[in-house]
């Protein structure tokens, strides 16, 4: 619990150094720790979970600095060598800058450990949207495996739901080629996480980059998919003002299927969020 609560604080002490370093109005010279360093004296972060840099936006990010220069700086850490930096965030700038034919960027300098130099790395990524998110589960499991995050600690860190960590990780379970297409952005995680429980999730992959298809349409052909649009069943007063009273009760469309003895309640979320709240509603009692 003590480790949880540590993680949750520097979670969220990552995130404000995020922030401060994500001013863009500070000017390059002035800030706690600020100054400007050769481009020739950065290097990447081995760690960055993203990999893919699109040409399209970082020429029209490189066409910005070209014009105004880098106005928000770089969070760099100490390198091996004397005059070596890596860079903690700010990657694309960097690169960016080059292009623009920039020989120094600004900076802000941070004793950081890898462990925190990855979480900063994947909070600014998730924050600024930059991850596709089969880079994010890697980048989730990467704090899994070599610092011995559980779920909940990352959710706590990385400022995400539990269900979205859980949910992203399961991204890592899909055959590399439909992982490909995930990459590539063909597939959209949406797309992807239906795909999970699929008996031959390489050829629905395949179906759904031809044709085209939504999210919906992936639902309905994952197994039992098709059984469940078939399945209707008449309800009876009772059960309509039940279901009635659930749905707004907890604001979500609430369907019951009553059969004999038995059946089931389906509960319909459009985000983690609204799950998240009634998972903490079914824990309160």
């Amino acid at each position: 619990m003590a480790e949880q609560a540590t993680n949750s604080r520097l979670g969220r002490g990552l995130a404000a150094l995020i922030g401060e370093v994500g001013v863009e109005s500070a000017p390059p010279s002035t800030g706690r720790g600020s100054r400007t360093l050769p481009v020739a004296f950065l290097r990447p972060n081995p760690l960055n979970p993203r990999k893919a840099f699109d040409d399209t936006e970082l020429d029209e990010l490189t066409a910005s600095v070209r014009e105004k220069g880098v106005v928000q700086p770089l969070l760099v850490r100490p390198g091996g060598d004397t005059d070596t930096f890596e860079i903690v965030a700010g990657e694309r700038r960097w690169r960016a800058a080059q292009r623009a034919g920039l020989h120094e960027v600004p900076v802000v300098i941070r004793e950081v450990s890898d462990k925190e130099a990855l979480e900063l790395a994947i909070i600014e990524n998730v924050q600024r949207a930059d991850l596709n998110a089969l880079e994010e589960a890697v980048g989730y499991q990467q704090l899994i495996d070599q610092h011995g995050y559980r779920q909940s600690d990352l959710a706590g860190v990385i400022g995400k739901s539990r269900p979205h960590i859980s949910n992203t990780l399961r991204l890592l379970k899909l055959p590399p080629e439909v992982q490909d297409y995930l990459r590539s952005g063909r597939l959209t995680a949406g797309h992807a996480r239906a795909l999970v429980t699929h008996d031959n999730p390489v050829a629905a992959a395949r179906r759904i980059v031809e044709a085209g298809m939504s999210v919906r349409d992936v639902e309905a052909i994952a197994p039992g998919g098709a059984a469940r649009k078939r399945r209707t069943v008449e309800q009876d007063a009772d059960t309509r003002a039940l279901q009635k009273s659930l749905s707004d009760l907890l604001g979500l469309a609430v369907r019951i299927d009553h059969r004999d003895a038995g059946g089931t309640v389906r509960i319909k979320y459009r985000t983690l969020e609204q799950l998240d709240e009634v998972c903490r509603r079914l824990k309160a009692g």
